[in-house]
């Protein structure tokens, strides 16, 4: 934070006024306190399927060429949750391999799911695209979770939608979720959203998310979650702010 930054410009919430424990987050529009016990960072599908060649966004014509960057500011910000006691949630999105829970034809997720489509048009491809049990729907090597953490598989956009994920943090008393991961346009900005409406408060950091098309529409997330719906930050801020170890940013590179 500006030394000539003053509270008033950070928000923050009466119940992490209550815990008495916020770190000040720099980020945009404002500041934001965020108590480490009353946070989460949820990693919004890091599979094979959204960061890899031959996943399904590549096979579907998207680029993820530039994604490893993003692969690295994610991991920095999981040791840096790790090491201040933040929950850790993955993510990862898919079906069944019949794709029963996909929806059929009177959903519109079977219109508009481009690995549904990409699968009707290439049905060589059938039961491979985000199939639970295949090497599409895992999630990255780079990214193992921890015994402490929770991954939650999820069928649709919104990581709230028919999960427990509500539930798990409300009996954990978390109100404040960090988000990272793919893509920023679809997935990360469909739960922050249903979290806004749930009376979470929701931070992307935008370096360690990624689009699913142009980088127009990355930027169009982060202006809408900041204008919005939330705040924006990025890793090195998140880092600094909850970092226990000095040395973390350097171990984690």
């Amino acid at each position: 934070m500006n030394s000539n930054e003053s509270l008033e410009n950070v928000v923050c919430a009466g119940f992490t006024q209550a815990a008495g424990t916020g770190k000040v987050l720099k980020a945009a529009p404002e500041a934001i306190q965020l108590a480490a016990e009353q946070t989460a960072l949820i990693v919004i599908d890091m599979q094979n399927a959204y960061t890899s060649k031959g996943g399904y966004l590549d096979l579907a014509g998207f680029d993820v060429s530039k994604t490893k960057p993003v692969v690295e500011n994610i991991k920095k910000a999981v040791d840096a949750a790790h090491a201040s006691g933040i929950q850790v949630i993955y993510f990862k999105n898919g079906w069944d391999d019949q794709y029963v829970e996909a929806g059929g034809i009177n959903s519109p997720n079977f219109h508009k799911s481009n690995a549904l489509k990409t699968m009707r048009k290439q049905p060589e491809l059938q039961g491979k695209l985000l199939a639970k049990g295949g090497w599409d729907f895992e999630l990255i090597d780079e990214l193992t979770p921890l015994a402490q953490d929770i991954v939650i598989e999820k069928s649709r956009y919104s990581g709230f939608f028919n999960t427990a994920l509500d539930s798990m943090l409300r009996s954990r008393g978390i109100r404040n979720l960090v988000f990272v991961g793919i893509a920023t346009n679809v997935c990360v900005e469909s739960t922050l959203r249903d979290g806004f409406f749930l009376e979470y408060f929701g931070v992307a950091l935008g370096d360690a998310c990624y689009q699913a098309g142009p980088t127009e529409a990355h930027a169009a997330s982060l202006y809408n979650i900041k204008t919005f719906f939330g705040w924006v930050s990025d890793t090195a801020n998140f880092v600094e702010t909850f970092q226990t170890d000095s040395n973390l940013l350097e171990k984690s590179a």
